[in-house]
């Protein structure tokens, strides 16, 4: 109650003072300092676990303190410096590891191998809320495209809700803007769509466009743990394409 109280006056006095006067700039960095304590106070992390899991995700408690990274939960920031955060790393499958969190071995000509996880990032408080299965366990079992463009439903199948928090969503906005991903066709809010960018493999494999699309978080981490699996059958599902298209033709 103290710290509030401090930060409340330190603010007053922000408003108070003269514009860009070192007595304001002071008071700033004085304010920054109190609620840097507080949260600090809200989220101590010395006690948390090292491994966390939770829908398929192998959480792994990360380190890093000068690293500035989002929250995929809350898309607030992650403070390294004073907030404990975790970073998916494997699936459930994964046996749990000793601390600290062991990354897989280089490969043998001496390059880092990738890290098998989804790389879902959140802070701590925030791992009781997620609602976002690992998609590394629908690659490892399921490892299959969307090959329809943009399949799209509407709103109302979805009952007006994002498709992976379920918060409610519109297209006007009110109370939550709703975001198409052009993967899945389905609309999601703000928190679980970022407009990230990606290539999206029905167009390509249709239209031969490779220019990226807007996507959810979801899809962009599915379509970026795909990429290195070879599971189109381009000859099968466009066999024109290699008619039509120069670069297919030569290699045919």
């Amino acid at each position: 109650a103290q710290l509030r109280r401090a930060i409340e006056e330190c603010k007053r006095a922000i408003l108070a003072l003269p514009e860009h006067s070192e007595l304001q700039k002071d008071a700033v960095v004085r304010l920054i300092h109190l609620r840097l304590k507080l949260q600090e106070l809200k989220d101590p992390g010395e006690d948390e676990p090292n491994i966390r899991v939770v829908l398929e995700h192998r959480f792994c408690k990360e380190k890093s303190k000068s690293v500035k990274q989002m929250c995929d939960k809350c898309s607030t920031i992650i403070w390294g410096l004073i907030q404990t955060w975790y970073t998916c790393t494997g699936g459930a499958g994964t046996p749990p590891a000793p601390h600290p969190c062991p990354r897989p071995p280089p490969h043998a000509d001496g390059r880092p191998s990738p890290r098998p996880g989804c790389y879902y990032r959140c802070h701590s408080k925030c791992l009781p809320l997620v609602s976002r299965a690992c998609v590394r366990a629908k690659v490892s079992h399921q490892a299959e495209y969307q090959l329809s463009i943009c399949p799209e439903s509407g709103l109302d199948s979805q009952d007006y809700r994002c498709a992976e928090c379920r918060a409610p969503v519109s297209l006007r906005g009110v109370p939550s803007e709703a975001r198409q991903c052009d993967y899945t066709g389905l609309y999601y809010c703000s928190s679980c769509h970022w407009n990230d960018l990606a290539v999206v493999p029905a167009r390509a494999i249709h239209n031969w466009d490779f220019e990226p699309r807007k996507v959810s978080r979801c899809s962009m981490r599915y379509l970026a743990l795909m990429v290195s699996r070879p599971v189109l059958k381009l000859r099968e599902i466009n066999p024109l394409l290699f008619n039509y298209v120069e670069e297919l033709v030569e290699i045919r």
